[in-house]
């Protein structure tokens, strides 16, 4: 449970147009480690709101992704994975972070990693099943579970994503504004997923000097843990974590296990000396 005087999402701003939480024991100091949580494709930070309610040890900033919810506004969408990494880069501010990121959160996350290299600010990487579809087992998981065209309706690629992850009775019980409100994000989506499934692969992780630790659910869907289980082969040094009885989104149907994930994280840190950066 929380300690007295602890609050969620206590201080809320607003740094490269985006929306950003952050969560601060009442007894932190210069080395309670930082934690970022970085979403996935058409969610929000607030899916991490149990997550952080037990994570009360450390310091925790999330944030809406650009086009998402309360980063709605912020323009021009990212069309490349470089943009997303220069948002979380920026939202970081020049201090050591471990990043934690769920689904295209772990992409942004290996990215940013990969770009700041052993000596930068990313201290240690959690990626609970990245997509990957550069690779075959990805392109192979079937029609049926295709993600939006490029071509699609924003609102409408929205929804079928939408129906897609948590299945048409899921979407139909949703009251009608929570509906509009997905359909809204459906822009940033489309974008974003556009942005890995083009060119190729974004980042390699056989390159990463940082601990990395990848994460599966028991339950989830094959291509999902098979991508997550090819990154852990193929980062040096990296390891595996798997959620018993979760799919994938473990971070709101198990989050004892998942925050428990991040603190494994954390523990992986690397514990290097940074230069100080001022604020900006």
């Amino acid at each position: 449970m929380p300690s007295p005087g602890w609050q969620a999402g206590d201080v809320m701003d607003h740094r490269a147009g985006l929306a950003v939480t952050t969560q601060r024991p009442p007894d932190a100091t210069d080395d309670t480690p930082l934690v970022v949580l970085v979403h996935g494709s058409l969610d929000r930070s607030a899916s991490f709101g149990r997550v952080m309610r037990r994570l009360t040890d450390v310091i925790v900033l999330t944030y809406d992704r650009r086009g998402y919810h309360r980063s709605r506004q912020a323009l021009p969408l990212n069309t490349t994975l470089d943009g997303h990494v220069d948002d979380l880069l920026a939202v970081i501010d020049g201090r050591p972070a471990v990043v934690v990121g769920h689904s295209y959160g772990g992409d942004i996350a290996l990215a940013a990693a990969e770009r700041e290299g052993p000596s930068g600010v990313v201290t240690s990487v959690g990626a609970f099943e990245p997509p990957v579809p550069w690779l075959d087992l990805w392109s192979t998981r079937g029609a049926s579970s295709s993600p939006p065209g490029l071509g699609d309706d924003p609102a409408l690629a929205a929804e079928r994503f939408f129906r897609r992850i948590v299945g048409d009775e899921g979407w139909e019980h949703l009251p009608e504004r929570t509906k509009q409100e997905r359909r809204a994000d459906g822009a940033a989506l489309v974008t974003e997923l556009a942005a890995i499934r083009t060119g190729p692969p974004p980042f390699d992780v056989s390159t990463l000097g940082v601990p990395v630790l990848f994460g599966r659910g028991e339950r989830s869907r094959p291509h999902q843990r098979g991508g997550a289980t090819w990154l852990a082969e193929h980062t040096p040094g990296a390891e595996i974590v798997e959620i018993a009885g979760a799919t994938h989104g473990a971070h709101l149907s198990h989050p004892d296990a998942f925050a428990d994930f991040v603190r494994r994280a954390v523990d992986r840190r690397s514990r290097h000396e940074l230069p100080v950066r001022a604020p900006t």
